[in-house]
């Protein structure tokens, strides 16, 4: 796979695909941690006298023009962490767009408007998806795949796109790439894996997969209720999967089977509503009462986790423990992540809203060996998958 260090690109127009994502309250983003892990490739293009159009989706508007979801504040963002003026194109491939791509100065920026208001982005009729590539390749000389996040969507801008015009990896994506195989290929053991999150179907698999390759994991979040109920055990109002129980039996069995050791919590932290204020108590995890919900990992099993972490030299972590948004629920979080930084072990933090936590409880990101964009992205690697935007890099 090249590397932007491949291309001549001084005076020339290249189109970055960027993964920029990024959660917005009331207009305002709440976590600008994709816009600057895009920054590097964005900075290394412009010392080098390259014409910028970045383009990235937004959201899910599902190819129709909705304000909400509109990347003007990312724009503005991006502008404010690279101290340079950055055009926003109010459309994606229309007047707008190539007006700002036709005026961009060397070492100019320019960012397009949401990829997804454009229904061709998404489309699954290749001749629909391939005219809206067509208008978007125009725009530009050279492609640049940098957001790993979306590699794994066969979409206009990930793998159509780089079929028409000189096509290399940006540095975020190299990196991802570079992290990944060394949690898939001559992995430094013991290897641990952390899950959490909500669902135990996001992870089926990646569990599948892992349980060949891991040496232990370790569940906590949403998802443990349906392995705790597969044991037998009450879990109240908990989050639950019934349609998965029979799955999550059959891995526990294979676990033991392969000798890939499985943690799950031995307390909870149950509370009478999903509330920060609801009554909350710690209790042992095969005693959760029938009038309550789970919403965290108790103390014990922090502990606990941690010290199943302590001897590995390679974690990967992806999810959070609990409701960490809710400071009651988020010492589960808050202890897996401590005992990622406190083994020493080649640590990678996988997920958004693992990042996320990360950021929010205030760790210092560089305690962890990396922390990957690439949420659903990462995982379908994981899972041995090929990726329809890599393969497009590659090719």
């Amino acid at each position: 796979m090249r590397t932007i260090d491949d291309l001549d690109v001084a005076g020339r127009r290249v189109l970055v695909r960027a993964d920029l994502n990024v959660p917005l309250k009331d207009g305002a983003i709440t976590d600008d941690g994709r816009i600057r892990a895009s920054l590097p490739t964005i900075e290394a293009l412009r010392a080098r006298g390259a014409k910028v159009i970045v383009c990235a989706h937004l959201g899910r508007p599902k190819g129709e023009v909705k304000p909400e979801f509109s990347l003007a504040p990312v724009a503005a963002r991006l502008g404010e962490l690279l101290g340079a003026d950055v055009a926003f194109a109010s459309d994606v491939v229309g007047d707008s767009a190539r007006a700002a791509a036709e005026n961009l100065a060397d070492g100019g920026v320019a960012l397009l408007e949401n990829l997804r208001f454009e229904p061709g982005e998404t489309s699954k009729d290749d001749a629909e998806r391939g005219a809206f590539a067509d208008r978007l390749a125009a725009l530009a000389e050279i492609y640049v795949g940098d957001g790993f996040g979306a590699v794994h969507r066969r979409h206009a801008s990930v793998y159509d796109v780089p079929r028409r015009l000189p096509h290399a990896a940006g540095g975020l994506i190299a990196a991802e790439v570079e992290v990944l195989r060394k949690l898939t290929e001559d992995v430094a053991r013991p290897y641990a894996v952390a899950l959490g999150g909500s669902k135990v179907s996001d992870k089926l698999g990646v569990i599948d997969n892992l349980l060949g390759k891991a040496d232990r994991i370790l569940i906590g979040g949403g998802m443990v209720f349906t392995f705790l109920k597969a044991q037998g055990h009450e879990v109240g109002k908990s989050l639950l999967e019934e349609d998965q129980l029979d799955t999550v039996r059959a891995y526990l069995r294979r676990a033991e089977e392969a000798g890939v050791e499985f943690v799950l919590p031995v307390d909870i932290v149950a509370a009478t509503a999903f509330a920060a204020d609801a009554d909350h108590a710690v209790v042992a995890a095969d005693a959760i009462p029938a009038d309550r919900l789970g919403l965290d990992i108790g103390p014990e099993s922090g502990k606990l986790f941690a010290a199943r972490l302590a001897d590995a030299r390679t974690v990967f972590w992806n999810g959070p423990m609990g409701v960490f948004e809710m400071e009651p629920y988020s010492h589960g979080t808050r202890a897996v992540a401590q005992g990622l930084i406190d083994s020493g072990a080649f640590t990678v933090v996988g997920g958004g809203d693992s990042a996320a936590a990360v950021r929010q409880l205030g760790f210092d990101e560089a305690a962890f060996s990396h922390i990957s964009t690439g949420g659903g992205a990462s995982l379908e690697y994981l899972e041995g998958k090929t990726l329809p935007g890599l393969q497009a890099l590659e090719d």
